[in-house]
Order: structure tokens, then C-alpha cells, then sequence
């Protein structure tokens, strides 16, 4: 089975490409065409192969966590039916069958925001050096993939695609996008991330960090913008997700999310600077078939996990 790496919908109009998501306008003024491709990006750079299927996990995986938390917030999915879709999208049934929303525009808060459960990735790197987190001084002696105390708010900028996102302290970010705004997000984000993560622990699966993106729309009251939940949520793209039976804190930990092609890349010889490609002249970067078929069943069974809940 092929990867779909790129939409191709004459007629309609492309508003962006980003790293996985084809967005299209659409004959109605106030919603958007937002289609999970099968590309996949590590280290902020887009590899030449994709992941078959992923796209469509991706999407059922949102469609799931969307449903389960809008208790939380409010979120940007208006259907996934394409018969309920503008007219000029059902064409292309083909392509966009259980990979597509119809979502609400919304002004983009141009700040991610990351919650971290346990200590891992970046925030390990970090804390090996400064013993903080995004400039939060952390306790002492932590270990690798160690819980915190406490789940903490870790924002990052929002880059543009080809650029890498770079995490900030809380007071730059505030500073971004205003104190108030600020303090929303961070109140949403950790009541989003402790629901989902409790849910998970049920379901097998330790949620070490998550992104959330969130955006503005007009409120129904004509008052204050309405803060919703956008882009996908709590999908192995966005998210780690570790089985809880093998869990041993000291050392990295076995996952389901994209540090299987993290590491595959590494071991391929990839680091900063090199974004273009190994030999730095273009030709992008691959993973092998292995790789590819490896990570589609983590996404996979992560998929299964989370809806067959068990203790």
C-alpha cells in the first residue's frame, strides 16, 4: 500500500502544506479542509517516505481524544462525513475518506503548548545541563524518564515549517501572547493533559508529554474571542506514548510514537545541520521499509490501546 505524501484536489484552493497537513479553503467562508497525509517529519524536517495509513490513524486517533475532552474546551472539528462536506470536496472521496475534517477558522495562537508528565527527550538534555526545564529550575538527582512531581507547562515557539520549534520559559511566552492568554492556556493545557494521561494509565499506555495548538474564534455572544482546541490532539505525532508494563525510569523507554524514527535517523548519521540531507546538498532524508512498517504498527497498537480501555 502506497503513502499518500501529497493531496492533489484541483479546483479547490491549497492554503498551506505543513509537515503533515494539506489545508484547503473551501465554498464555505467559515471552515477549512484540514487532511492528514501520510508524511512524516522528525526533528522538524520531512522525510521522503511516508507511513501508510498514517493519516488515517492520526485522524481516528483526534476524532477519539476530541470526543473524550470537550468536556475541557470546545475544539475546531465540525464533521468527518464527506457527504457533509461542501460540495466541491465529495469528488475526491478517494483521497480524503477517514484522513479529513471540516474544522472552524480560528486565529492561531502562535505558541505550542507542551506539557511534560516525566522527564524525557529535550527536557532531559536540558536538565543534564542546568538542572532546569525550559528555564524552570527542576529538583535534584532526577533520572531519565523519571515522573515530576508534577506535570508542568513547557511552551515552545510555533516555527515555520523547515524551522525548528525552540522552547521558551513561561515569562517569554507570556510576553508572546499576553499574560491573560497565557494563563488560559496553561490551565487548559494541564486539566487536558491530567485527564488524558489518567485515561491512558487505564488503557496500558504511560502519556509522557504531549503538544497542544490552540486557536481564537468569535464568540457566539459577540464578547471576548472563545479559546478552542485545534489541529490534531494527543496522536503519536504530538505526543509519547510508553507501555506502562515495561515502564523503568534511569533510561529511555520502548514507545509508540515517533522516537522509533528519531533514533533510526540518528543511527543514519543525521544531526543539526545536516536538515537538507546526509551529504547536505538536498536530496532529503529516508527510513528503511523496516522502519516504516515498524512504526505504522506502534501507531498502530497505540490506536488499539487506547480504545480498549482495561485498568
Amino acid at each position: 500500500m502506497a503513502a499518500l505524501l501529497q493531496t492533489d484536489l484541483p479546483g479547490l484552493h491549497l492554503l498551506s502544506r505543513g509537515k503533515v497537513r494539506d489545508i484547503y479553503a473551501t465554498s464555505s467562508p467559515d471552515h477549512l479542509l484540514f487532511i492528514a497525509t501520510d508524511r512524516i517529519s522528525v526533528y522538524d524536517v520531512i522525510l521522503n517516505n511516508g507511513i501508510p495509513d498514517k493519516g488515517k490513524l492520526l485522524t481516528s486517533i483526534s476524532l477519539f481524544w476530541f470526543e473524550k475532552l470537550k468536556h475541557v474546551i470546545p475544539n475546531h472539528l465540525v464533521t468527518i462525513n464527506i457527504d457533509e462536506m461542501p460540495e466541491e470536496v465529495r469528488q475526491y472521496r478517494e483521497q480524503l475518506e477517514n484522513r479529513t475534517m471540516l474544522v472552524r477558522k480560528a486565529k492561531i495562537v502562535p505558541m505550542e503548548a507542551i506539557v511534560r508528565g516525566y522527564i524525557t527527550g529535550s527536557a532531559w538534555a536540558e536538565y543534564q545541563k542546568s538542572q532546569t526545564v525550559c528555564d524552570i529550575p527542576m529538583p535534584e538527582k532526577m533520572e531519565e524518564s523519571q515522573k515530576f512531581p508534577t506535570p508542568i507547562f513547557t511552551p515552545s515557539t510555533k516555527a515555520e515549517q523547515g524551522d525548528h520549534d525552540e522552547n521558551i520559559s513561561p515569562e517569554k511566552a507570556a510576553q508572546l501572547i499576553g499574560q491573560e492568554l497565557f494563563d488560559l492556556i496553561k490551565t487548559v493545557s494541564l486539566q487536558l493533559y491530567t485527564t488524558a494521561a489518567e485515561y491512558a494509565e487505564s488503557c496500558g499506555l504511560i502519556l509522557a508529554d504531549t503538544k497542544f495548538e490552540f486557536g481564537l474564534i468569535p464568540s457566539s455572544s459577540g464578547g471576548q474571542d472563545e479559546l478552542i482546541l485545534v489541529d490534531e490532539v494527543l496522536t503519536p505525532d504530538s505526543s509519547r506514548y510508553w507501555p506502562r508494563d515495561q515502564y523503568e525510569p534511569g533510561k529511555g523507554q520502548p514507545s509508540f510514537d515517533k522516537q522509533y524514527v528519531r533514533n533510526a535517523l540518528t543511527a543514519a548519521g543525521y544531526r543539526k545541520g545536516l536538515e537538507s540531507g546526509p551529504n547536505g546538498n538536498g536530496e532529503g532524508w529516508g527510513i528503511e521499509d523496516t522502519v516504516i512498517e515498524g512504526t505504522r504498527e506502534r501507531y498502530r497498537e497505540a490506536e488499539q490501546m487506547l480504545k480498549s480501555p482495561h485498568s
